[in-house]
């Protein structure tokens, strides 16, 4: 059976076609999206997971080198690994904001597989954590559809976040790959995320179109321009009408990055000073929070800032807001920060102000942010983003008919107003904004694999 998995940097789904009907899998209760974070009392206990309680097991000799020095290192611990220990979605959040210091927490894993330098272990490890997800959303598929599922369409960006280019995204796609036959799918293959999506609204066409899809997924931006219509539906060959792509690292994970940095920072110490007058470096600031940059995340958490960060404390003309900053340093509180940022974000979407709540330590911070300071906070992304849809429709060489907006953070009236100010006489739709790639994987699935 064949089913179609958005492996999204924000959240999983999966769906399939049954009699001819596109039916989204629900994957814990009714909920038919897992957010994509993944939590274990330590990072080697994945690996151990996958092979003590699913008998996955590596398939290169660095991965093989990778799970032995995990069992030995848990061992030392005394540490038994058992089912409940890995956790994913919710429960994986839960467990984090519970005690952040003593658990190790990923939040989108996809947002690294593109990332340049990283040695031949940490891509095992990254692979071993994408396995790890992947391997839970199919064992839930299985046991809500009654059967095996062995066949997938996975999506994927244009361009996967990294400095690589080509070798970014062949190194990504190959991650993806060899998770999902390790976690069991036999047949894998991967579309474009905003073509995906393309073909769930192509469904509701009745007479050809030029159709701009804006997917603004967690971690990367991508804009099709597609010609549709009832003719090409449930063709294999679409090359024709794919009439341009555009794609880059911006997403709703740099949104709520730039929320955390320009409106949460300051009772950290951004833009304090120093007793002497001098400013306190923006690195630290930034670094604490690009929960999507491996190398700012090790500046920021690593031993070697500690001594940084403590003669900032002692220097500091406002010593208890860099005390904070030392605080989100050694309680690993990024994560946090950046959740609350997306918090506001999504309540900003559809009310004019939201009370943001941070705790640190004994302390809980309360910040009010409002839809103007959110439009600041956002002018970076928010550039890229309508740069993009522009490079669409010019390398397109045509006005699209139809803008189709999807992505979760597409739902965003201040995002949707950058794209009309870009097109203004183009009419704008949108599907099921967490849905709509999954379902074009789906139908894609049933294409390939029928």
């Amino acid at each position: 059976m064949a089913i179609g998995f958005d492996y999204g940097t924000a959240n999983c789904s999966v769906a399939h076609i049954d009699n001819n009907q596109m039916r989204e899998i629900a994957l814990y209760g009714t909920d038919q999206t897992v957010p994509s974070t993944i939590s274990a009392p330590n990072a080697e206990t994945i690996s151990e997971y996958l092979y003590r309680h699913y008998q996955i097991t590596p398939c290169t000799e660095i991965g093989e080198n990778l799970l032995r020095l995990a069992i030995r290192n848990n061992e030392e611990e005394g540490w038994d690994v058992l089912p409940e220990d890995v956790c994913f979605g919710k429960e994986a959040l839960a467990q984090y904001l519970a005690d952040p210091k003593e658990v190790y927490y990923v939040k989108s894993p996809k947002s690294f597989l593109g990332a340049m330098g990283l040695s031949p272990m940490q891509l095992a490890f990254f692979e071993d954590l994408v396995c790890a997800m992947m391997a839970n959303i199919k064992h839930r598929t299985e046991l809500a559809l009654g059967r095996d599922v062995s066949q997938t369409v996975i999506g994927r960006p244009v361009n996967f976040q990294g400095r690589g280019g080509d070798k970014s995204n062949e190194q990504a796609e190959g991650i993806l790959r060899r998770a999902a036959n390790r976690a069991g799918f036999r047949d894998v293959e991967f579309q474009f995320e905003p073509v995906a999506a393309g073909l769930e609204y192509e469904a509701s066409l009745t007479q050809e179109q030029k159709v701009l899809v804006v997917d603004i997924g967690g971690g990367t931006t991508d804009c099709s321009m597609i010609a549709m219509g009832p003719q090409w539906v449930g063709r294999m060959d679409r090359q024709q009408t794919l009439l341009s792509h555009t794609g880059q690292l911006v997403g709703g994970n740099d949104l709520d990055i730039y929320i955390a940095f320009r409106q949460m920072m300051h009772p950290f110490g951004m833009g304090s000073t120093s007793i002497t007058g001098k400013m306190h470096p923006t690195t630290q600031f930034w670094n604490a929070i690009a929960i999507n940059d491996v190398q700012a995340q090790r500046q920021f958490y690593g031993r070697d800032n500690l001594p940084t960060l403590q003669m900032l404390l002692r220097d500091a003309a406002e010593p208890e807001k860099m005390a904070r900053l030392l605080k989100v340093h050694q309680d690993s509180l990024g994560y946090a920060i950046i959740k609350e940022a997306e918090n506001c974000k999504i309540a900003l979407a559809s009310a004019p102000s939201y009370g943001a709540n941070l705790k640190v330590g004994d302390e809980l911070l309360q910040l009010e942010i409002d839809t103007e300071q959110l439009a600041y906070a956002i002018t970076n992304p928010m550039q890229k983003i309508t740069a993009l849809v522009e490079e669409a429709v010019a390398q397109a060489g045509c006005q699209p008919d139809a803008i189709f907006m999807t992505g979760g953070s597409a739902r965003s009236p201040i995002l949707q107003q950058a794209v009309r100010q870009v097109l203004p006489h183009v009419p704008m739709t949108h599907g099921n904004y967490f849905g709509s790639v999954t379902a074009g994987l789906a139908r894609w699935a049933n294409i390939l694999f029928r």
